[in-house]
């Protein structure tokens, strides 16, 4: 008698489905890990203009209002592979605008953050955006950092 040997058609078969059935999980959790790790390009870039914010409010004791005011370069100097530009606008509030590579779910969306001088010698800044809540970086999440 001879003895077969291999795999039947049914066991490929699923074989091929378990592995499709990890892809179709795997894929989204993926694709927002991706987003949230260009949405997280912006707290990176925006540190060196928090801290140019704060001390020209410690300096002068009111914030500015452009970059040119924070000693910072121009807005569209500071930019990153997801980030466009990095501005100071009204109030020292620093806003990261998504471009360049970004996902679409972000692309042409902006990331504010706000700070609040209220606490004497410290700075406490408040994040807000469009963007989906589950893509934020944790400091926005919880509001305030």
């Amino acid at each position: 008698m001879k003895n077969n040997q291999g795999f039947t058609l049914i066991e490929l078969m699923i074989v091929v489905a378990i592995i499709a059935i990890l892809a179709a999980i795997a894929l989204p959790a993926y694709q927002d890990y991706t987003i949230r790790a260009q949405v997280g390009e912006c707290p990176t870039l925006a540190s060196g203009a928090k801290t140019a914010v704060a001390e020209t409010f410690q300096n002068t004791g009111t914030a500015p209002t452009t970059n040119a005011a924070a000693g910072l370069a121009a807005s569209g100097a500071i930019v990153g592979k997801y980030i466009t530009q990095v501005a100071v606008g009204a109030n020292g509030a620093i806003t990261c605008t998504f471009g360049n590579r970004a996902n679409t779910t972000i692309a042409a969306t902006t990331l504010t953050l706000t700070p609040n001088f209220a606490n004497a010698g410290s700075v406490v800044w408040t994040c807000a955006s469009a963007i989906p809540a589950q893509y934020l970086p944790t400091l926005c999440r919880a509001g305030t950092n």
